[in-house]
């Protein structure tokens, strides 16, 4: 029999902290110098509050959580306190914080289909933790608490997917599993751990509704850790900015977003791509990288990449202290200037100006032109005697074109075709329907001599730079790979490898060094060298900073934007931030289902999209501005992306579209029974019947 709790938990009023971390040190022991993952943080948190805590990757936010958990390794050396509802966690054996787990404190953690188990099905996993922490629950009792549950995270059919196994779930419905999982017991603190990093926007959306949702249900307090301060702007109360291991500012939302104290914050707020002046102003890049938690120097970790540090910086690591604002904590020594107005964001992070002079020329040639591209795949079935039961429509008829000089945004949630898409392109080869014409030269023709020498003109850029690169030969010899395919004498290999380098804000002498000697933000830098090195004539760029944290984001999409104009360079972007779409692509193609639902002129289609579909992408982007993000209304799509498998009569998109469930029955005969075509309104393509009412959809929300 399970026992009960036989630790004793004050009930907490709601001027008290829920939880109460103070002086938290987390080391971990390491023959070369022990890393100090967290060092002497502080923050609390109250019942109902939401907390956002972020930082770049390394900086300690995962782990300060970890340690709240009690889910840190034996060998972390962990010192400070971490008060509970005025009970020490840290005093706590495994026995008691596993009663703890579950029932008062949950977590949502950031890869779902890691942390569910895959041979139990959904139902299961739920009504464990309810059973565990209530043996009187019978199973039935428990069953139906999950059905429950996943109807209110909006898991549709509830009733069918309490009986599913996680890999039957999408990534968004799995982050919602997990969600169902951690308010089961209604706790009164979730921690959840980057629960939207590896979701569409839409799904995102939904996932941050439903932490609202179980917030107001259970009175929760939660602890959101981000790298999206967009999330964090339009959700959390309270933010608390970490870097190397401390908080360095903390603060009500609206006041650190609009008057930050540390260059840091600072830093990371001017770096993310704002829908709202996306496009009309340069991304300004934190330079440099995180220090080493092994081997600190002294003074202000940040101060070898602040622009504003001096020598005090250098020797001394400044306090988290108020600097003339209530309520707002600041490590930094120059912060009584920041605070008084003395220094201003333009003046610590000034926009860099562009390389070159942008001129767009409409007349230029086109360097790709698809034209009915079609690419389906036969779905079978059995181990012996195969036969067909479907057919997967990964690209279904689609057109588009790029001409020289001009970017083309690709966009749409996963699955849509995006991949296939490009896949196509870069394979060169005549397609299952339709028409792929490169540089003027129609791919169905080529011979392979022909093709090999055409590779030269298109090359791609990969979403995961250390993926991408061979961990094994220095990166000289992986930017000069595609000139040894193509037969390049050494020398000039060297040399062209040393261009480069350089073209890319790279040292040259840095071409004898190994992939793991280089920073995110730079690996990805040398995959753009290596893309470059044959001098093409269109970038493939997929997913190209999504990887990267958003410090490093800025100074590669700035690179990307500085190349295209200095050199002449077409790109087919490929990306799920549309933020970072909007920022560089003159042209944006919206992908649903295989399909292309709007095409149009970038700014003219993010002003006024005309397709719901559209319409709910753009208003799903976190946007880093509590005051707009939060008077901004929202167009929530209701479940996921149905299966390209999945024959869907009329319209393939009214199975989620919002302005559908306006129409009067009348006006729905249309979707239902006719597939719409992309049309041209007001500039744009759009395939939509009833593109010309999307004002109604704004009225509704």
């Amino acid at each position: 029999m399970t026992e009960t709790l036989d630790i004793d938990l004050a009930p907490v009023t709601a001027a008290e902290p829920i939880l109460e971390v103070r002086d938290l040190t987390v080391t971990f022991p390491n023959p070369k110098g022990d890393v100090q993952a967290v060092r002497g943080v502080n923050y609390e948190v109250r019942p109902g509050e939401f907390l956002g805590i972020v930082g770049e990757s390394g900086s300690g936010k995962s782990v300060s959580s970890m340690a709240v958990m009690g889910l840190l390794p034996s060998t972390a050396q962990i010192a400070g306190s971490i008060r509970y509802r005025g009970q020490s966690l840290l005093d706590m054996n495994d026995h008691q914080m596993s009663k703890l787990r579950g029932r008062e404190i949950a977590m949502v953690f950031q890869d779902p289909l890691s942390a569910l188990t895959p041979v139990y099905t959904i139902g299961e996993q739920i009504s464990e933790g309810l059973i565990i922490h209530d043996p009187s629950l019978s199973k039935e009792a428990a069953n139906d608490r999950a059905i429950e549950l996943l109807r209110i995270v909006g898991i549709p059919g509830a009733e069918r997917r309490v009986k599913s196994y996680p890999h039957e779930f999408s990534g968004g419905m799995r982050q919602r599993a997990m969600i169902a999982i951690a308010i089961a017991n209604d706790p009164d603190l979730i921690i959840a751990d980057e629960p939207t990093t590896a979701l569409d926007v839409t799904i995102q959306a939904q996932i941050l509704d439903v932490l609202q949702k179980a917030r107001e249900i259970t009175g929760a307090a939660i602890v959101l850790i981000t790298h999206d301060l967009g999330v964090v702007a339009g959700n959390a109360d309270r933010i608390a900015v970490m870097y190397a291991g401390r908080l360095v500012e903390t603060g009500g939302v609206e006041q650190v977003f609009h008057s930050p104290q540390m260059p840091y914050t600072t830093g990371l707020l001017r770096s993310v791509p704002n829908l709202a002046t996306a496009g009309t102003q340069r991304l300004v890049p934190l330079e440099g990288k995180p220090p080493s938690l092994s081997n600190l120097a002294p003074g202000c970790p940040f101060a070898p990449r602040c622009p504003i540090a001096v020598d005090r910086c250098r020797e001394v690591e400044p306090e988290l202290v108020e600097h003339g604002i209530a309520g707002v904590q600041a490590a930094c020594h120059r912060a009584d200037e920041i605070a008084r107005g003395d220094l201003e964001a333009k003046d610590i992070y000034p926009r860099p100006d562009p390389v070159a002079t942008r001129v767009k020329d409409d007349a230029a040639p086109n360097i790709l032109e698809v034209t009915g591209l079609q690419k389906h795949f036969p779905l079978l079935k059995g181990a012996v005697f195969k036969r067909q039961i479907g057919t997967v429509k990964a690209v279904d008829g689609i057109d588009l074109e790029i001409k020289a000089g001009q970017t083309l945004g690709l966009v749409g949630e996963s699955g849509c075709g995006k991949s296939t898409t490009i896949g196509e392109v870069l394979e060169m080869v005549a397609p299952q329907k339709g028409r792929l014409v490169i540089n003027g030269i129609d791919v169905a023709d080529l011979n392979k001599r022909e093709r090999l020498a055409m590779r030269k003109d298109v090359q791609v850029v990969f979403q995961d730079p250390m993926a991408a690169i061979d961990p094994r030969l220095p990166v000289g010899e992986v930017i000069a790979e595609p000139l040894t395919v193509h037969k390049v004498p050494a020398q000039e290999r060297n040399d062209k490898v040393a261009e480069m380098l350089e073209l890319v804000g790279l040292d040259a002498s840095m071409a004898e060094r190994y992939p793991h000697e280089f920073s995110g933000g730079q690996r990805q830098r040398i995959g753009i060298a290596r893309a470059l090195v044959t001098n093409p004539k269109l970038l493939v760029l997929d997913e190209p900073v999504s990887a990267l944290d958003v410090s490093v984001q800025a100074g590669v999409i700035n690179l990307l934007e500085d190349l295209r104009d200095t050199l002449g360079l077409s790109y087919l972007f490929v990306a799920h931030d549309l933020a970072v779409v909007r920022q560089i692509s003159d042209y944006v193609a919206v992908m649903y289902l295989g399909r292309i639902v709007e095409y149009g002129e970038s700014d003219a289609l993010y002003r006024q999209p005309r397709h719901p579909y559209t319409r709910a992408l753009m208003s799903a982007i976190p946007v880093p501005d509590p005051e707009v993000e939060r008077s901004r209304e929202r167009v929530l799509l209701t479940g996921d992306l149905p299966s390209p498998t999945d024959e869907i009569s009329g319209c393939n998109f009214r199975t989620r579209c919002p302005l559908f469930n306006l129409l009067p029955d009348g006006d729905r005969q249309v979707c239902l029974t006719v597939d719409p075509r992309p049309r041209p309104l007001d500039g744009d393509l759009v395939a939509c019947h009833h593109a010309e009412r999307i004002t109604e959809l704004d009225a509704a929300t």
